[in-house]
């Protein structure tokens, strides 16, 4: 491999790396880095890459692939042995095969997105992985402040199948109520618990300064009389709060004593409405239910570090052992918005469409935009169970969707804010185009030019349609531009070869004749841009198939109407 070549294949690299576009810095250290014996020549390589990377950033990511696959084939080779040999999810301590039990414990109040699918995700990873148990349990005593939704328990099932993650069992809290009364009123008779009617400012005085509440030492016999009355309605909502005795001099006030069951007047909860007065909150709910489900191992974020702190002290009471807690870090997704209480806000305010909004990191968003569910598990694996908060780019994602993607998308052409282009002096021609261009036996699409009618280019390459330039309109031919005006571009017809126009480096174009009207949705950070154009007349799709429109980009069809297509963007 000459000089030249090293350079181009070096750069062609960067740039399929790189979302097409190479970095002449990055380029010189890998010519300089492979090859220290160019390195006297310094200066004329700088000048040569400088070259090179110009011509290359100029070519298609399709055009790139192809010249890369052309001249350094085992560059692909190597990306498959290195994905074949990367490891997976580091061993669970105190797993044993056949007995790991998790559980993904979601609140029905919205439904899930990136940043929680990855405990439920590393949950039913490692489920798997030692031949155990999955459980879904749907957190939903929080009929005030977390409300929780008829939809979103479906939702959350629905998304939970398209991950391939179906649970082996599905348990909702608010119909195992008595089981945590029971709980409640046998840690009252042990002592360990009481009912406390200090207005909610008292007690905050009295625990921030490590005193007991006055109604903590009183006999259990009392706090069962306070208890009876939580229930059959004499205490209204925030008159009485069942507490979890802990250590009052403990560092963290949150810890001391924290309440486990409280009332709620009125709660008209979905499942069970007003059946109920008294509700557990999640660290008593919870605690008792990983205890009760066999539950080994928990994973869950960082932040709840201090809940297990709590919980611990009913495990001890109750002679309980505590399961195998794994912590992680936050994740988010540059520039993608996650939270559920913005996400609300959002839809409520109109800014969102709902949900899926492509804008958004809901797993069904992320459905909605093309996005595999085997790239999102494969995304969260590669974090794996990092303690420390982890921000990905969307061009991670990206690349591993692509990835899965490139294989299965058939290639089609769409031409975004089209612009008629008359051409004189060509017979008619049909181009015949693979609809993979790796995989031929999956047939070929056929694109009729007819003399008399114009082909339609977009306008993104009207800084291509100088007067005197030469441009190939691709797989059919190359053309000169003669005039560019309101009206449309007039051109000429020039050679049917690929050859010519590759050795003479014309940009290649892509165009339609008589095509479908087509809407694209491309999210951009808060906006949703609109991109409308033809796509190929005979374009053979369906709605949740996806589909690369060559030079624009991946998309999912999101909609087949008569009147038009509409495909979301997903990726280059």
């Amino acid at each position: 491999m000459n000089l030249e070549e090293t350079v181009l294949k070096y750069a062609l690299i960067n740039a399929y790396q790189h979302d097409g576009k190479a970095n002449p810095k990055a380029v010189i250290g890998k010519v300089l880095g492979g090859n220290p014996e160019l390195r006297p020549r310094a200066r004329e390589i700088i000048s040569l890459v400088n070259e090179v990377v110009e011509k290359v950033n100029s070519l298609s990511l399709e055009e790139q692939e192809a010249r890369l696959r052309e001249i350094y084939p085992e560059f692909f080779e190597e990306k498959t042995e290195k994905r074949e040999e990367k490891k997976g999810l580091p061993p669970l301590p105190k797993a044993e095969n056949g007995k790991v039990v998790t559980r993904f414990a979601p609140n029905p109040d919205g439904v899930f997105h990136l940043g929680n699918a990855r405990a439920a995700i590393l949950s039913h990873e490692y489920a798997r992985l030692y031949g155990g148990k999955f459980i879904l349990r749907f957190d939903d005593t929080d009929p005030k402040v977390k409300r929780p939704e008829p939809v979103f328990y479906k939702w959350i099932l629905e998304d939970l199948e398209w991950l391939d993650m179906k649970p082996d069992e599905v348990h909702t809290a608010s119909d195992r109520l008595e089981l945590y009364y029971s709980y409640a009123e046998k840690l009252i008779k042990m002592g360990k618990a009481y009912v406390c009617t200090c207005k909610p400012e008292k007690f905050r005085e009295l625990r921030d300064k490590g005193i007991a509440c006055p109604h903590r030492e009183e006999p259990p016999e009392v706090q069962l009389e306070r208890w009876k009355k939580m229930l059959n309605g004499k205490y209204g909502e925030g008159e009485a709060v069942v507490r979890i005795k802990t250590d009052l001099k403990h560092p963290n006030p949150a810890v001391r004593d924290w309440p486990a069951l409280r009332i709620i007047d009125n709660p008209n909860h979905p499942r069970v409405g007003n059946k109920y007065r008294v509700w557990p909150l999640y660290n008593f709910a919870s605690a008792i239910d990983d205890h009760e489900l066999g539950v080994t191992h928990i994973f869950r974020g960082q932040e709840h570090a201090e809940n297990e702190t709590r919980q611990r002290y009913l495990y001890e009471y109750l002679g309980w052992e505590y399961p195998v807690a794994v912590h992680h870090g936050r994740l988010s997704i540059e520039g993608v918005v996650l939270s559920k209480s913005k996400t609300r806000k959002g839809i409520e305010e109109g800014r969102y469409l709902g949900w899926d909004d492509p804008r958004l990191g809901t797993i069904r968003a992320l459905r909605r935009r093309g996005i595999r569910p085997e790239a999102i598990k494969e995304l969260i694996i590669e974090v794996g169970i990092k303690t420390s908060d982890t921000t990905i780019s969307w061009d991670n994602l990206a690349a591993i969707n692509r990835r899965i993607i490139e294989p299965i998308a058939n290639r089609y052409f769409f031409v975004a804010d089209p612009v008629p282009m008359y051409i004189e002096g060509a017979r008619e021609f049909t181009a015949e185009i693979p609809l993979h261009p790796d995989h031929p036996e999956r047939g070929t699409r056929k694109l009729k030019f007819e003399p008399r009618k114009p082909v339609y280019v977009s306008m993104d390459d009207m800084e291509l349609f100088r007067p005197g330039n030469f441009v190939r309109l691709k797989d059919l031919f190359n053309v000169e531009i003669i005039e560019t005006g309101e009206n449309g571009i007039r051109a000429r017809f020039h050679s049917v070869e690929y050859e010519v126009a590759r050795e003479n480096r014309w940009r290649m174009v892509h165009w339609v004749t008589e095509g479908k009207h087509c809407e694209v949705l491309v999210p951009e950070g808060e906006e949703l841009l609109v991109r409308r154009g033809f796509l190929e007349s005979d374009a053979d799709v369906k709605v949740d198939d996806v589909v690369q429109f060559e030079r624009f980009g991946f998309v999912r069809i999101d909609a087949v109407e008569p009147e038009k297509i509409v495909a979301i963007f997903a990726h280059r």
